[in-house]
């Protein structure tokens, strides 16, 4: 980077061609409303290593109780001749206190920084609250209250730049730090061992302390402080869903996801776990049902590939689960037949329950 960006992260490296319009690269932030919503706004964020960590916990101090990390790290490295690199790997903890995530994150803060093979963030679904630090070294967050973020970044010291040049807009590199020579890492850093810099290593140390789980890159989504508000209402108004209307609604999407996942490995519950699986979709059927587009498309997209995964796992489909004519078949297609993989206990009940003869 330039000189006057002597203080970012060394991960990052523009291309020489790049490097004429480097002296347009300034330290600021800029702010939009989010595509398709009236109430909350996207922050791009270009500033120094100290200035991102100010930034950064100022931030995580004025969400909610609690929140969850949001780690992503590449399983496997990117080759040079890779005509398609390989995508990293996004990992989620579940909720817990703020403070104790700072605390955890505390000794890896620099590593994270740093390498350029890794990003990361905080998170807080139900107040609409996301911040993330990416492996290209820019900080964004999504709010919908951009007052207070703006007082918080000119605390960091971090301007109002309209016109905000990012260089991920020049040719550039972001590399790990195993890639950068020993002299050329931050003082911070140079006493650190070659397996203690590898990111694959030290992201494996938060994965395991912080009790994170690998998230598909389809299931990253984003629902603003009033979609949650409309959500909650109108699951109030359903007497047998009313009791998850405080629920992070993106926490039942995921479950979704794991119940689909489950049931590709092998299936071990019985047939009333299998129908609370069943009955998750319905909830989210009515959802969906009751939203108006652009919320509908956003939670259909979600949704799209865990749906297409258990709708290949169906057999028997001329049978159905549910009540005869209680749906149409293409609505609720998750009635339609079984699962190929039951285990025992599935396969016990539904013989008892008159399915097919054993």
């Amino acid at each position: 980077m330039p000189d006057i960006f002597k203080n970012f992260p060394v991960g990052l490296q523009l291309w020489p061609q790049a490097k004429r319009r480097a002296r347009n690269l300034k330290e600021g932030y800029n702010f939009s409303l989010l595509e398709n919503s009236s109430d909350t706004y996207h922050f791009s964020v270009l500033a120094e290593a100290s200035r991102v960590h100010m930034a950064f916990n100022e931030f995580a101090t004025k969400m909610p109780a609690e929140a969850f990390f949001i780690l992503e790290f590449y399983t496997t490295e990117p080759q040079a001749n890779d005509q398609e690199p390989p995508d990293p790997t996004i990992h989620y903890s579940p909720y817990m206190p703020v403070s104790e995530i700072i605390t955890a994150i505390e000794p890896y803060w620099d590593r994270l920084m740093h390498d350029g093979f890794v990003g990361f963030g905080l998170a807080n679904n139900r107040s609409s609250q996301e911040m993330f630090y990416s492996e290209e070294k820019v900080l964004t967050f999504f709010t919908d209250n951009h007052l207070r973020l703006t007082n918080q970044l000119a605390k960091a010291g971090i301007p109002h730049q309209p016109n905000l040049l990012l260089h991920t807009e020049l040719g550039h590199d972001h590399l790990s730090l195993l890639c950068l020579e020993r002299e050329n890492l931050p003082g911070c850093l140079q006493d650190f061992s070659d397996r203690d810099l590898d990111y694959a290593h030290f992201c494996r140390e938060l994965v395991d302390s912080l009790d994170m789980y690998p998230v598909e890159e389809s299931l990253s989504f984003f629902f603003s402080r009033k979609e949650q508000k409309f959500i909650e209402e109108i699951l109030c108004q359903h007497p047998s869903y009313n009791e998850f209307a405080e629920d992070d609604f993106g926490a039942l999407l995921l479950d979704w996801n794991d119940f689909v996942q489950e049931c590709c490995n092998h299936f071990d519950g019985d047939l009333w776990e299998y129908r609370m699986g069943l009955q998750l979709r319905d909830m989210l059927y009515h959802v969906i049902s009751r939203c108006e587009k652009p919320l509908k498309n956003r939670i259909l997209e979600v949704l799209k590939d865990p749906d297409e995964k258990f709708r290949q796992l169906l057999i028997n489909n001329r049978k159905r689960l549910d009540d005869p004519g209680t749906n149409s078949s293409d609505e609720h297609f998750w009635y339609n037949g079984v699962i190929r993989n039951a285990g025992h206990e599935l396969r016990r009940d539904l013989i008892r329950d008159g399915w097919y003869k054993p």
